[in-house]
Order: structure tokens, then sequence, then C-alpha cells
């Protein structure tokens, strides 16, 4: 018996991987996030037992978890995105090493590579951004000593900021002195959905944007100058001249 983490893309079901989707064709039992995880992600699915974990706390997940281990059963735990990222995964697992039951994660597309995505954009171009900064805005819980937004700022990286959309304005104000009123700056709505919505502005104007948008949930806020930047030099990878090991 296996707990199987599985990451279920973000949002659009084509986009969950070919193991992701034998797993939850094959567990007996599917516990998956049904706020974020559409359920055509799990058809063709065999389950006995098939549980909307939005419901539930974790104890209550654990149970069931438990109850499938007594019984030998899979189990299919589904979550949006790739579940080491924002999935609170963390504290299941450390239960499931209590228990001694044995667990696999399967990862998954994340909402950030859908935004680039649809966006049509490369996050990381040669002069302008080499690293790729994923983080969230501290609301209810505060961020560790070190990565307030403003301390991840002052790299000038490509960003992607989770929990943020109605916090906008304040997000802003943090990246402005490190990234220039001009810096681009996208915010996208339930990228990969069939209702996804965007919209691309600067720091100074993408909260009259957003705000138009009545964006106020299920957001992703990209910011860089990687965002609609033609001026960049070409890779080492692809330019002639170059010699590579499959490429003397």
């Amino acid at each position: 018996m296996t707990v199987y983490f599985i990451g279920a893309g973000p949002g659009d079901p084509d986009l969950i991987t070919v193991k992701g989707q034998r797993l939850i064709r094959q567990c007996a039992v599917i516990i998956y996030a049904g706020s974020l995880v559409p359920t055509a992600v799990l058809e063709g699915h065999c389950a006995e037992q098939v549980i909307n974990s939005a419901e539930l706390h974790l104890e209550q997940i654990i149970e069931l978890i438990r109850s499938a281990h007594l019984k030998g059963q899979d189990v299919a735990r589904v979550h949006s995105g790739d579940p080491s990222l924002y999935g609170a995964i963390g504290e299941q697992i450390r239960c499931l090493r209590e228990l001694g039951i044995p667990f696999e994660i399967i990862p998954g597309v994340t909402a950030t590579s859908a935004c680039a995505a649809l966006l049509g954009a490369e996050l990381t171009l040669p002069d302008i951004s080499q690293s790729l900064i994923l983080t969230r805005y501290a609301d209810k819980s505060p961020m560790p000593a070190g990565e307030e937004l403003g301390s991840l700022a002052q790299h000038g990286a490509t960003m992607a900021i989770h929990l943020g959309v109605n916090h906008l304005e304040k997000i802003v104000d943090e990246l402005l002195p490190h990234y220039g009123a001009d810096c681009p700056i996208a915010v996208i709505h339930r990228a990969s959905w069939p209702d996804q919505d965007w919209v691309v502005g600067t720091l100074a104007d993408i909260a009259e944007k957003v705000q138009a948008k009545g964006f106020r949930r299920t957001a992703l806020i990209l910011v860089g100058r990687v965002l609609g930047n033609e001026v960049f030099s070409e890779s080492s990878l692809y330019r002639a001249g170059h010699a590579h090991l499959y490429r003397p």
C-alpha cells in the first residue's frame, strides 16, 4: 500500500502527468483538493472512495489514509499544481512517517509554468535574469526572517508571487524601490482553466488594471524584466560556433 501525492497541474486536465493520471485511475481511494482540482482530472477512475478534502481537516485526512492502509488500499492524494509547492503535504508526510505508511510524490506542472506559457514568456533570459524566486505574500502567516518581499526583491530576479492579489498595492510598494516603476508585471487569474484571464502592465499601473478586471483570488503575480523584453543575448547552447558534447 502506498500514498501517492499527485500534482494535478494548474487546472487544465490535460496538464497532469501520464504517471499521475495512471495512478489516479488505479488507486482504490482518491482524496482530492476539490477547491482547486477540477473533477475532470479524476475521469476514468475506478476508486471505491472519492473524497473532497476541501471539507476536511488534517486529522480527518490522515484517518482516511490510515483506514485505507489497514485495508491494503493505495491512495491517490491529489493536489493542485505541484504538491511540493504550497501543497501543505509536509504535515501529512510527517504524520505518515510516524504511522509507518509509505508514500511517494508525483510532480506536477506548476501555476508559474502555466502562467509563463500563457504569456508566451521565458522566465530566465540571458543578461536579464537567470533566477526565479517563488514566494508568497505574508498576510496571516509571517515569512521567515530574510524572506520578506522587500528582501527578496533586492536580487532583481524574476519573481512569482502567490496569494497576493488582494494586497497588490502593498506588494507594488515593496517592489518599486528595487525594480522601478517601469518594470513589467503580470497578474494571471486561473491560468489554464476555461475562464482564465490576465492583465499585463508595469508597477506604475498594474493595480488600476487589476482593479478593473476584478481579480480577487486564485491569481499569480509575475514580475521582472524578462516579461516583454526583446533585448537580450542569445544562449550559448544554440549559438553557431559554440562547441559542446553533441555538437563538436
